[in-house]
C-alpha cells in the first residue's frame, strides 16, 4: 500500500503586490486566508505550512491547527518555499498554494485519494475546460527532484520533464484558477457571486 500524502501549504510569499497588506491575513469569512487554507488542508492529510521566519502575524493565524510549520528566510524564491516544505517527507506531496481561496478540503482529499489509485501519476488539478491550474500532487519517487529545483518559476520545469506522467483532475468552477494577487483581485473576487 502506498504512504498517505503530505499536504504542503505554501504560505511563504512576500505580498509584494497587495501594496503593503498582506495576502495571507486577508479576511474570509471569519478568519484569515492563511487559517481558512490550513484548516481545509488539515481536515485532507498530514499538513506542513511553509511561512517566512519571523512572521509572527500569520504564525499566529496557525495557532490550535494540527500542522507543522516550517519556516525559510523572508524573500526567498518559490523554490525554497518547495524544497524546505517537502525536505524529509517519505511518501507523496500534494503542493497547495494559500492564496487560492476556492480550494476546497474535498478539491484536496480528492487528489490525495486518486493517488492511492496512480501512485506513480503526477496529479495537477485543471479548470473545467482542462486549463492546468494548482494543487500539485507529486509521487514520492519526485521528491529529489524537488529538492533540487531553483528560481520562482515553482515546479515547472520539473512538470515539462514528466509531461508524460501528467493527469489533469478537473474541479468544480474555477477552484483550480482562481489566483488572488493584487488589491484589485480580491475586491473584484468579493463581488463576483459563487455557486
Amino acid at each position: 500500500m502506498s504512504a498517505e500524502a503530505t499536504i504542503v501549504l505554501l504560505a511563504a510569499g512576500a505580498s509584494t503586490r497587495m501594496r503593503g497588506a498582506d495576502k495571507m491575513l486577508e479576511p474570509l469569512g471569519d478568519a484569515t486566508l492563511l487559517r481558512v487554507m490550513a484548516g481545509r488542508a488539515q481536515k485532507a492529510g498530514a499538513l506542513r505550512v511553509v511561512i517566512p521566519q519571523g512572521n509572527t502575524a500569520r504564525a499566529q493565524a496557525l495557532e490550535g491547527l494540527s500542522c507543522d510549520i516550517v519556516t525559510v528566510p523572508a524573500g526567498q524564491d518559490m523554490s525554497a518555499s518547495l524544497k524546505a516544505g517537502t525536505q524529509g517527507v517519505r511518501g507523496p506531496v500534494l503542493i497547495v498554494l494559500a492564496d487560492m481561496p476556492e480550494v476546497t478540503a474535498h478539491d484536496m482529499h480528492l487528489m490525495t485519494a486518486l493517488s492511492r489509485q496512480a501512485p506513480r501519476a503526477i496529479l495537477r488539478a485543471a479548470g473545467q475546460d482542462g486549463t492546468p491550474g494548482n494543487p500539485v500532487l507529486f509521487p514520492a519517487d519526485l521528491l529529489p527532484d524537488l529538492q533540487t529545483i531553483k528560481g520562482d518559476k515553482g515546479a515547472r520545469d520539473l512538470l515539462k520533464r514528466h509531461a508524460a506522467r501528467v493527469h489533469l483532475i478537473p474541479l468544480p468552477g474555477q477552484n483550480a484558477l482562481t489566483d488572488l494577487d493584487t488589491p484589485e483581485d480580491w475586491a473584484a473576487w468579493r463581488t463576483t457571486p459563487r455557486k
